[in-house]
């Protein structure tokens, strides 16, 4: 909560003991804090409170109850507050509020809009997932950048965070893999070639499979296939050292696109890690008589719920995704203790989660209720649905090597003489990537353009840094100047540019804050955007470094703080924030 609502709340407060003495049920400061609002129009002032929240205590009309708190309110210094219908408005005294405004940004300066409120508390975050011997994919963004972004946040407010890698490492493709290795593989090939090499081996393998199926009706590979994943599950040495060596290809191929995207874990413990952990999951739903068989595979019946029932074993044994996801939901809770276990997983996988966390719930766990399925939507490529079954892929580290080229074609355009512009070029053009993926609400689909996610105008990466850069270049001009400090002036903010654009400073705290409740990166996203958009509004209104000292003293502080909180905003949602463009 930002303090200026924290004052306008204790400025009502005290006007209704002082006007309505002795009424029962009247909210308290906490309460109506919680009740103002922004109007939707800034001619109606910058704060205001229904007065219907206090009709039925009070017994009177909205707007009798607003005039009367009007009339009892005389803070000049704070604001002035009207009576329009039914609401309280306030406007703040400009002056003023610029003043109490930039003091606190530039005091705190890039922790403006931290907290403690976290301290004590551990979040995990379940993100990205990668499946190993697959290559990274454009449908791995989403979970890879708002799992980042939420970890950002949570430990910008004070939590302890655990990164959490859940690897696809566990199943029959990597004795199938084993097999086409053992039969086709070269061992510099794959080293030189990493997971490209992988997969090809694997689609031979298939290719050979079906053959084979075709010619002779032969199973004879995929036998061989599923022998060696048992030998895995036996802990042969050999399938061993080839399984791992697996992992060790994937993850260092994934690595170079975690460098670019800034991304790093504090676990990658994947399924396998599970493999004996299982018999804790089946012991205890025995136990506590939650497992039936039903057609030879076991299961929780969840009809009660209102769901189809969760299959924790199949008929021949063999344990599943839900099985493996209660062991690492015990795990974790014996681990880290958290006191919210986040799932960053497309919403396809809702009716799962759903399942699997009342089955937590079943077992007797009260931390069932801190599971949290942080469901997004899908990503499409410039108008296109991806496919892996109809090879229609765009692979993340390809993308990512494209907007790079695309930034510095632009830039080479736009700005020919710009230095290192190689490492601006990374800086945009992955961050135009990343911003393109987390600007509007997570559960919906996104359609990703080029043209749109590289604009220097609108509502993208490049026009939030290049505002950013714009900011610094200003103030670089202002320390070369070399004039003498004075005192500012605040008097210079009070126009409406100004004054919009400081107002949406000072609301930077809680759009941070309600990200992290709603699990939601794109309210900072539009945060800093919105903040950009003002920034460069009060730039093109007012002059600046060419205004009278005092005044001019006053910009050039509203435009470090402006830049400091673009860069804090960038920063939360994993984009670099370049000092040239």
């Amino acid at each position: 909560m930002d303090d200026m609502k924290k004052t306008l709340a204790a400025l009502i407060a005290g006007a209704l003991t002082q006007t309505f003495a002795g009424a029962e049920g009247v909210p308290d400061a906490g309460e109506i804090a919680g009740y103002l609002e922004v109007p939707p129009d800034a001619d109606m002032g910058d704060y205001a409170f229904p007065c219907f929240k206090l009709s039925k205590a009070l017994r009177k009309g909205p707007p009798q109850i607003a005039a009367a708190l009007a009339a009892a309110i005389d803070a000049p210094q704070v604001c002035t507050a009207k009576q329009l219908g039914g609401y309280l408005n306030f406007f703040f005294n400009r002056e003023q509020f610029a003043k109490n405004t930039l003091e606190k940004v530039l005091a705190e300066g890039e922790r403006f809009g931290a907290s403690s409120l976290g301290n004590g508390k551990t979040v995990c975050i379940d993100y990205s997932s990668i499946n190993i011997a697959k290559r990274f994919h454009i449908g791995h963004l989403s979970t890879t950048m708002i799992g980042l972004s939420l970890k950002r946040i949570y430990d910008f407010l004070g939590y302890q965070t655990v990164g959490i890698n859940h690897l696809g490492d566990w199943g029959t493709q990597f004795g199938k893999l084993i097999s086409a290795y053992k039969r086709w593989g070269d061992k510099q090939e794959v080293e030189n070639g990493g997971v490209e090499a992988l997969t090809r081996l694997y689609v031979k393998f298939h290719e050979v499979a079906e053959q084979e199926e075709k010619a002779t009706g032969s199973h004879a590979l995929e036998d061989e296939g599923r022998a060696y994943f048992k030998a895995i599950e036996d802990g042969d040495a050999d399938a061993l050292a080839l399984f791992n060596w697996f992992k060790e290809i994937t993850l260092r191929d994934c690595a170079r696109v975690y460098d670019l995207l800034g991304v790093t874990f504090d676990s990658y413990a994947g399924e396998s890690f599970y493999n004996d952990k299982m018999d804790r999951v089946l012991d205890e739903l025995k136990e506590k008589q939650l497992l039936t068989v039903s057609d030879g595979a076991s299961i929780v019946d969840l009809t009660d719920d209102n769901m189809p029932p969760c299959l924790i074993l199949k008929k021949d044994g063999a344990t599943l995704y839900a099985t493996r996801d209660i062991a690492a939901a015990l795990y974790r809770a014996d681990t880290y203790h958290f006191d919210k276990c986040l799932y960053v997983v497309a919403y396809q996988q809702d009716l799962h989660f759903r399942q699997w966390f009342k089955v937590v719930e079943k077992m007797g766990y009260p931390w069932a209720k801190d599971l949290v399925h942080v469901a997004f939507g899908m990503i499409s490529y410039e108008g296109q649905t991806l496919s892996t079954r109809k090879g229609y892929v765009v692979y993340l580290e390809e993308l990512l090597a494209r907007a790079q080229e695309k930034a510095l074609a632009i830039i080479q355009e736009k700005s020919p003489n710009l230095p290192d512009k190689e490492t601006v070029a990374r800086q945009v053009g992955i961050g135009a990537v990343i911003y393109a993926d987390l600007f509007n609400n997570r559960i919906k689909d996104i359609d990703f353009w080029w043209d749109r996610a590289l604009n220097f105008d609108g509502e993208t990466g490049p026009y939030v840094q290049y505002t950013h850069a714009r900011c610094s270049s200003l103030l670089r001009k202002a320390g070369e100047q070399g004039l003498p400090e004075v005192a500012p002036d605040y008097a210079g903010l009070a126009d409406d540019h100004a004054q919009e654009l400081l107002r949406l400073m000072s609301r930077f705290p809680e759009a941070v804050l309600d990200a992290a409740d709603k699990y939601e990166p794109s309210m900072v996203t539009r945060a800093v955007t919105e903040i950009a958009q003002a920034y460069n509004k009060f730039y093109y209104e007012n002059r600046i470094l060419e205004a009278e000292p005092a005044v001019r003293q006053a910009r050039v502080r509203l435009t470090k703080a402006a830049r400091d909180v673009i860069r804090t905003g960038l920063y939360l949602i994993g984009v670099e924030a370049p000092e040239r463009m």
